[in-house]
């Protein structure tokens, strides 16, 4: 498995429905992708997203970085949506699981 790790501050003044729009899609778009597995957002009280994406491979991810319609709202991203970001991506991450069993 091959895990990206995005955090990122939007910015102040971003175009919300323009920025709702284009995750959307991108959603759809990876979600179709060889090699995707899952995806989840999550929100921090201060303002902070944690996105996690997981793929079943870093080759699967790279090319998901590069996708055609990916690469130009990466690019509105940087220039109108986000603050500040950072993307953490690490191959073969360690797990643990515990799964509490059925009475």
């Amino acid at each position: 498995m091959f895990l990206v790790v995005f955090r990122n501050r939007k910015r102040a003044d971003l175009d919300a429905a323009a920025y709702a729009a284009d995750a959307a899609r991108m959603a759809a778009l990876a979600s179709a992708q060889p090699g995707y597995l899952a995806f989840k957002s999550y929100t921090a009280e201060d303002g902070e997203v944690v996105a996690i994406s997981e793929w079943a491979d870093e080759a699967s991810a790279r090319a998901w970085g590069r996708h055609a319609e990916h690469a130009p709202v990466q690019g509105k991203g940087r220039a109108g949506y986000y603050q500040d970001y950072t993307l953490f991506a690490c191959d073969n991450p360690r797990i643990h699981r515990f799964e509490r069993p059925a009475p």
